[in-house]
């Protein structure tokens, strides 16, 4: 990789060499497995293959606010799939998601298993499926869809954008940072124009488009992606401030946080969720550190 101007791409690229950078080993130009790797199954009605990344932190999220609820049915088992080791490229994984992405999720309760796949398609499946979440309302149902689906355009411009070129690219090059600085910092103040005016993403009501974007822009400003918070500024953005510790403060977004995290502090990791009482041994003090 080049900073200046002595890189010029060829008129066919070709997959020589790996590109560099955090996630290098597991980066490829094709789909389709690697390896023979059968997915666990569990004995509850769902089953999430994950890891605690944002897209992750959505569904786990969600199932926690449902079982919250008392929506017992909405219990699920929670196993870990390190995307840093390619366990996204096993026959099973690619089997329920052939794009290879977490998370990936199996409903295990009617006659046949449905594979659900994809972050957004997930949230708007469980919501849904227990009736929480998404307004049943026309124009209200409508917005929370706006909301969603301009998460999931937007944030890969975060994510793949911003984030990998200025924490996990091999060098820091000024073009591509500047690039999607300006547009992180874009999308931070749509957000907050709309936060001024709602209590939530949608309007006074807590749907899965907070769920969906709080773990991508909540966390950021909140110091927890990236350790970009004060590179972007994101003091400047306080509306989205004010949402974001609202939504941390929730005990199912504590807890979801949680499961399949790899990551942080140990006291704020659970590689695999279960049962409920998974979390007994994490203090309240511990969950809102």
């Amino acid at each position: 990789m080049s900073q200046g101007n002595d890189y010029t791409p060829p008129k066919i690229w070709s997959w020589e060499k790996a590109s560099g950078g955090t996630f290098a080993s597991v980066n490829r130009p094709v789909a389709g497995p690697t390896h023979d790797q059968a997915l666990s199954v569990g004995e509850h009605p769902f089953q999430l293959y994950s890891m605690g990344t944002p897209n992750g932190v959505k569904v786990t999220v969600m199932f926690e606010e449902l079982l919250a609820l008392g929506h017992q049915q909405a219990e699920y088992d929670a196993w870990l799939v390190r995307i840093g080791e390619g366990d996204q490229f096993g026959s099973g994984f690619v089997e329920i998601n052939p794009n290879s992405k977490i998370p990936a999720l199996v409903d295990r309760s009617g006659d046949e298993p449905v594979r659900v796949f994809e972050s957004g398609a997930i949230l708007l499946y469980l919501a849904e499926r227990f009736g929480e979440f998404l307004p049943s309302e026309h124009g209200a149902r409508t917005e929370t869809l706006n909301w969603l689906f301009w998460q999931m355009g937007s944030a890969p411009f975060l994510g793949g954008g911003f984030g990998h070129f200025y924490a996990y690219a091999p060098e820091p090059l000024e073009y591509p940072i500047d690039r999607y600085a300006m547009e992180a910092k874009r999308q931070l103040d749509v957000l907050d124009r709309r936060l001024a005016e709602t209590r939530y993403l949608a309007g006074d009501t807590y749907t899965i488009a907070d769920m969906a974007a709080w773990p991508w822009y909540g966390q950021l400003v909140l110091g927890r992606l990236y350790d970009a918070a004060e590179f972007l500024q994101v003091q400047e953005y306080e509306h989205v401030m004010r949402w974001a510790k609202e939504i941390d403060a929730r005990p199912a977004v504590q807890r979801g946080r949680m499961v399949n995290r790899t990551f942080g502090e140990p006291a704020m990791q659970l590689h695999e969720r279960h049962d409920a009482s998974d979390f007994e041994h994490k203090t309240q003090d511990v969950i809102s550190s």
